[in-house]
Parts: structure tokens; C-alpha cells; sequence
């Protein structure tokens, strides 16, 4: 157990280190992350991003004891220590009409969960997840000045930029009632910090003062999930799971701060340290509504050899406001199917034949609507995406199992109608699972 793992940090701390170096604080390069609270990430592991994010009636997976956040009622049938920590990476390809296609990449930390077995049907998890990340940046240009008038000959940038995101630190417990039906829970503390900030310059004309203003929102608050699972017995091997799950539409606490700078560029066109804050302003706090999240599921397994789940979420992200204001955002739906089979789980000979295959789909109608004022026109924003991975065992110990989980994410996002922004994306998750006893009690004979 202890070389797997302390390998598996290793790797986890340096590439970590790597990226924080690399990087910003952004961690996405979507236009479309500056709607709401950013990009909501679903709070699912690799093992089932692979399969198109099915979670909501999944437990054990792959003969594997298996965290899922999503729904808490499945940490009843988690009956050894298990710890679960990951990354991620995205490629995504920005894509507009009449523009060159731009090209980003991100990477960070993904996840750190653990569950503890309380009794033979019941689990404590605890673990911190991302919730949401914000970055983009983009640029606009007026020719003339600004006015149009010919006797202008330089031109106005208008830069747009955000940065930041939102974790969610959570511990659970799901318990079994009867044989049949478990329930379970999740208090969670949702914090971060969310920046965006609007640049005018004009940078062919020496000396003059740029201007940026800077709106931030510091966001802590706590937040509560639910969910159930109700399992149908075809025989020892094959079963029918029945899930639901929510996260409540509760308030988290927000502070607004605007501040409006002014600066200069250098010789070299480096940007120098603001030379003052015009304004500089720290709203009292205020809330944020969160939206009502349901989850329905439902999966069939057969124990060892394959899986196979269909789900189905609805946000009320039109419930979304921000100190009163509603953010002006629609309910999403999202449409998930995937699946996995292992070969042969038992095989002695051969490696691969003990791997589980996943596959998966997911279509989602998104909370984004984008506004056409010249044409009184919305344009929904919509993403598709194709899940792929392999669930990768390590040779055990004499009491610990371990797994390698690999998933992908190919898909798109948005449209080139309207001059919106079309995104082809590549998001890759790899993690480490580690099944274990730690509290065993020995005989002395």
C-alpha cells in the first residue's frame, strides 16, 4: 500500500506544483465562464466522468468501493477505507467567424476524497471538490477613436478578463435501511474568490492613462445535498439501482468590492503599477441564491462484468441571484447515458482482460442564454460531449486494493451563429483509488 500511494502523491504534489507555477488563478479559458458563477463543475469522480457522468444510482464500481459525492446515499455500501485524489487538464479551441481560432490550456488539482465505514452498512465521506472556475479573456476594438469620425486615427481597446473560482470542502454520511434502500447526506462549505475586470486603452496614443475597472466577489457559505438509492435484486449478481439526489437552494455569503485604477505602459509596452484607484469601494456582505439541483438515475449492473445508466438533471439556475439581482440565467437540463464492461475480472493470464472499459454521452441544455438586442433574439447555448477511460487495477496488497482511473471528455460548446463563440474541448481526469482495512483487529495466539 505504502509505495502506491506514496508514488501517486508524489507525482500529484510535483505536477501540482508545476501547474500552480505555470499558471494563473484562472483554471478555465471560457468565454462562456463569465455567466453566473462560472462554470459549474459536476461533482462526479473519474471513474464516472468516463461514463458520461452517471452517478446518481451508482455505488460500487468494478468490483470496487467507490466515493461518490454526488449522491451520498451510496456511501452505505462502502465497506473499507477508501481514499480517491485526482487532476485535470482541458484543451479547449475557441472558434468565432471572421477570427483566427485560439487554442488554451489549464490544469489543476481535481479532488481529494475519503470515506471511512462506520458500521456494515454505513460510511463517513469528507473530501474537498472544485464548484466552479471563471477565466477568459478577450478583446474588443473601435477604430476612429470611438466616434467614427475620420479625422480620429486612433483606435479604442475595450479588454475583458475574469479569473478565479469556488470549492467546495464537504463531509457525509449515507446509511442503509433494510436491505433495499439507503439514504445520505452532505454539509458542505462553498468558498472562493470570483474577479472580472473591463480595460479601456489606448495604446497608440502616448502618454495617455488607461483605465481598469475591477468588480470581485469573496463568496463563503454552506450548502446542503441529499440523496437516496433503492436497489432491485434479479439475483446474487444482477441488480436494477433506482437513484435521486438534490442540492438545496440555499444562501452563501458574498462581498462585493469595485475598484477603478488608472495606468500606463513603458517603452517596451509593459504594463506599469497602477498610479492611483479613482475609486475603490467594499459593499457590506449580501447573499447569493442558490438554484434547486435534481438528479434522477437509474442503473443496471452485473457484478464484475458491465454497467449500464441513464440520467437525467434539471437546475433552476433562473433562481440564481447575487446580492438581490438576478443573475438573468435559465434552467438547464442535462441528459446523461454510459456505461462499462470488464472482461473478465478474474483473469489470471492476462492484464487486460481485468480493465474496465467505459463509454459515455452527455447532452446539455445549459443555463446560458445569449441575448441578440439588434435582432430581439436569444440564442441557448448548448455543449455535447463524448466520455471515454479505463479503469486500470494495481497489483494488491494483502488487505489494500488499488486502481488507476483514466477518463476523457471530447465535445463542444456554443455556436458560430449570431457571432457567438463556438469551443471544441478536451478535458482529461486521472486519478488514484485506494481501497484499504485500516482497522483490523488481530489475534495474538
Amino acid at each position: 500500500m505504502i509505495k502506491y500511494t506514496r508514488f501517486f502523491i508524489i507525482v500529484l504534489l510535483a505536477v501540482s506544483a508545476f501547474g500552480a507555477k505555470a499558471q494563473s488563478t484562472a483554471t478555465s479559458s471560457s468565454p462562456y465562464s463569465q455567466f453566473g458563477l462560472g462554470d459549474i463543475v459536476p461533482q462526479v469522480l473519474p471513474q464516472n466522468i468516463a461514463m458520461g457522468d452517471i452517478s446518481t444510482a451508482t455505488n460500487s464500481i468494478g468490483g470496487y468501493f467507490n466515493i461518490n459525492p454526488l449522491n451520498p446515499s451510496s456511501y452505505s455500501t462502502i465497506h473499507y477505507t477508501v481514499i480517491d485524489m485526482g487532476l485535470y487538464s482541458d484543451i479547449l479551441t475557441l472558434n468565432q467567424t471572421g477570427q483566427a481560432s485560439q487554442t488554451n490550456a489549464n490544469f489543476r488539482l481535481s479532488h481529494v476524497a475519503f470515506a471511512l465505514p462506520v458500521t456494515s452498512r454505513s460510511a463517513l465521506s469528507f473530501g474537498l471538490l472544485p464548484y466552479s472556475q471563471l477565466g477568459y479573456n478577450y478583446k474588443t476594438t473601435q477604430k476612429n477613436f470611438g466616434t467614427g469620425a475620420a479625422a480620429d486615427t486612433n483606435a479604442v481597446n475595450y479588454i475583458y478578463s475574469g479569473d478565479g473560482g469556488l470549492s467546495k470542502a464537504y463531509i457525509g454520511y449515507g446509511f442503509g435501511i433494510g436491505k433495499h434502500f439507503s439514504i445520505g447526506g452532505n454539509v458542505s462549505y462553498i468558498f472562493g474568490k470570483l474577479q472580472e475586470y473591463s480595460s479601456t486603452e489606448i495604446p497608440t496614443l502616448p502618454g495617455t492613462l488607461n483605465s481598469r475597472e475591477e468588480n470581485s466577489y469573496a463568496i463563503g457559505g454552506i450548502n446542503y445535498d441529499y440523496g437516496a438509492q433503492y436497489t432491485i435484486d434479479f439475483s446474487n449478481t444482477k441488480h436494477l439501482i433506482l437513484g435521486y439526489s438534490a442540492s438545496a437552494n440555499s444562501q452563501i455569503n458574498s462581498q462585493y468590492t469595485h475598484i477603478v485604477s488608472q495606468y500606463t505602459y513603458d517603452s517596451s509596452g509593459n504594463e506599469n503599477v497602477a498610479l492611483d484607484s479613482i475609486t475603490s469601494t467594499k459593499a457590506p456582505k449580501t447573499k447569493i441564491q442558490l438554484p434547486q439541483i435534481n438528479h434522477f438515475g437509474l442503473t443496471f449492473v452485473n457484478e464484475g462484468k458491465y454497467l449500464i445508466g441513464a440520467e437525467y438533471s434539471t437546475a433552476n439556475w433562473s433562481q440564481l441571484s447575487i446580492g438581490g439581482v438576478n443573475q438573468g440565467l435559465q434552467n438547464s437540463q442535462t441528459y446523461n447515458l454510459g456505461g462499462q464492461i470488464t472482461p473478465n475480472i478474474n483473469a489470471l493470464g492476462n492484464y487486460w482482460a481485468t480493465v474496465d472499459y467505459k463509454l459515455g454521452f452527455i447532452y446539455d441544455k445549459t443555463y446560458i442564454d445569449v441575448a441578440d438586442p439588434l435582432n430581439n433574439t436569444s440564442t441557448n447555448i448548448r455543449s455535447y460531449a463524448v466520455t471515454f477511460g479505463l479503469g486500470l487495477p494495481l497489483h494488491p496488497s494483502a488487505t489494500a486494493f488499488y486502481k488507476i482511473n483514466f477518463a476523457a471528455e471530447v465535445g463542444q460548446r456554443g455556436t458560430l451563429a449570431n457571432g457567438l463563440v463556438k469551443e471544441n474541448y478536451v478535458n482529461l481526469h486521472l486519478s488514484f483509488t485506494l481501497n484499504d482495512k485500516w482497522f483490523i483487529k488481530y489475534k495474538l495466539e
